[in-house]
């Protein structure tokens, strides 16, 4: 996590920032987090999933810990189809 102004930003992501808070806080999209791995990182989308789960959407950092939308459900068959539709498109 990176702080800015208090501000807590998750590192490598910010392609999938989707707004803000009133309170300042950052709001990513889950959806674009897993995308960022998956075409990036080369991980799998079931490894994207596990490492976002485990080590970023439930680590709190406190008052200022970013928010994570769930776009997509998590289940991981739609994840993958949706994850191969978006790559056939590139």
């Amino acid at each position: 996590m990176i702080v800015q102004n208090k501000t807590l930003f998750a590192d490598g992501f910010n392609s999938a920032i989707i707004g803000t808070t009133d309170d300042g806080r950052i709001v990513y999209s889950k959806t674009l987090m897993l995308e960022h791995l998956v075409l990036h990182d080369d991980m799998s989308c079931e490894e994207a999933l596990e490492h976002l789960d485990y080590n970023v959407w439930n680590a709190y950092m406190g008052e200022f810990t970013p928010l994570y939308v769930n776009d997509l459900d998590d289940d991981a068959d739609e994840l993958n189809e949706y994850m191969s539709e978006d790559a056939n498109e590139s």
